[in-house]
């Protein structure tokens, strides 16, 4: 295919390879047809597989839309009447998921840190203890605004030793940092296809304990279209999404897993490690500062701070005529951009863009 290569650097969609952006190109089907539903069946094992899910006891339920729909999912289905949702949020997607609560009018605790730290685990700790009535624990594993990983494994011990669900949100993780579910001590994530997987935007997924769905069954329905039960038990009963489904995208998500797969979690992650150290090397040479201390980021995305008389929306725009693309920061306190090892890229691509962003600068 004769498509021009952008090399994209903001926490997603992705860049990606020319054979996942082929297989879109398929014969028109009606998503109601069997071999569709098989499709969609098979691409939920796989999904299971990336994160070490067995499927006997797990399920990976598709939704139709952005990453943000999984959350909403989560937030609005995971809750029993007369339960309470703990979200420790360090960050603005946290807040997301806490602007849902509110929205859904699901009793929770925002338990608040600063944006730019970890949160701290005796605070949570502290925070399960003094309220018994806390049935479920929500964070962020990355937090792209700012690139800094939460300590998920530690929060998840202490959610169930309250005895509650961890629901972590692994959007920006889930494919490029190797984990399995059980050792991080999940009961319920997400993901969207434009993300680790490095796929095409419109596909999301949850993928959630049968256990957790099976007593959510009796949970209040806060929402119609976002129901997680409701979308799980629709599929098990018709093989079919009950909404329509993103028919190209799901080809193109099958084509992203097998690349995915044939790579390896292993040297995929490695790949990352090899952009994410051209990124820091560059920022290094030009004598810019990064937002977050580096023992606390993810390996993935970089926030950094304004050079003296920065103009992100001139530097950007060189950049992306030139094929490249940088992101605006996501901290209300600070003046930052983003620069993100994801998607089909490597560390030769990276040293392509200094030297473009270094003519920016210049320019």
């Amino acid at each position: 295919m004769n498509i021009q290569r952008n090399i994209l650097l903001n926490p997603g969609p992705a860049t990606t390879t020319d054979t996942v952006k082929a297989a879109q190109l398929v014969p028109d089907i009606c998503p109601r047809e069997q071999d569709f539903g098989r499709l969609m069946r098979d691409l939920g094992m796989d999904l299971l597989k990336v994160v070490h899910a067995d499927e006997a006891d797990w399920a990976a339920v598709l939704f139709c839309g952005s990453g943000t729909i999984c959350m909403d999912a989560c937030v609005s289905s995971l809750v029993p009447a007369d339960g309470k949702l703990l979200i420790v949020n360090n960050g603005a997607y946290s807040a997301r998921a806490a602007a849902m609560a509110r929205a859904y009018s699901v009793p929770h605790i925002d338990l608040q840190f600063p944006i730019n730290e970890l949160p701290d685990l005796d605070v949570v700790a502290q925070t399960l203890a003094a309220h018994p009535d806390i049935t479920a624990v929500y964070t962020t594993h990355q937090e792209t605004g700012t690139g800094i990983l939460n300590p998920v494994r530690e929060i998840g011990a202490l959610a169930h030793a309250h005895g509650a669900v961890m629901i972590a949100d692994t959007i920006s993780t889930y494919a490029m940092i190797p984990f399995a579910v059980e050792d991080m001590n999940i009961d319920v994530c997400m993901s969207s296809a434009q993300k680790g997987i490095q796929g095409m935007t419109g596909l999301s997924f949850v993928i959630a304990r049968k256990s957790v769905l099976a007593a959510a069954k009796s949970y209040p329905v806060r929402s119609y279209y976002t129901n997680l039960v409701m979308q799980h038990a629709g599929f098990e009963e018709t093989g079919e999404m009950r909404f329509t489904p993103p028919v190209q995208t799901v080809y193109a998500a099958q084509q992203a897993l097998a690349e995915y797969f044939a790579e390896g979690a292993a040297a995929k992650w490695a790949r990352h490690t090899r952009t994410i150290d051209a990124i820091h090397a560059g920022l290094a040479r030009l004598g810019l500062t990064e937002t977050i201390p580096r023992a606390i980021q993810s390996g993935l995305v970089v926030a950094v701070d304004y050079p003296a008389d920065f103009d992100f929306a001139r530097v950007h725009d060189y950049c992306y005529a030139r094929g490249y693309t940088i992101y605006p920061g996501k901290m209300q306190t600070a003046s930052t951009f983003r620069l993100c090892a994801l998607g089909a890229i490597d560390a030769a691509d990276i040293e392509g863009f200094f030297r473009v962003f270094e003519d920016a600068l210049r320019a």
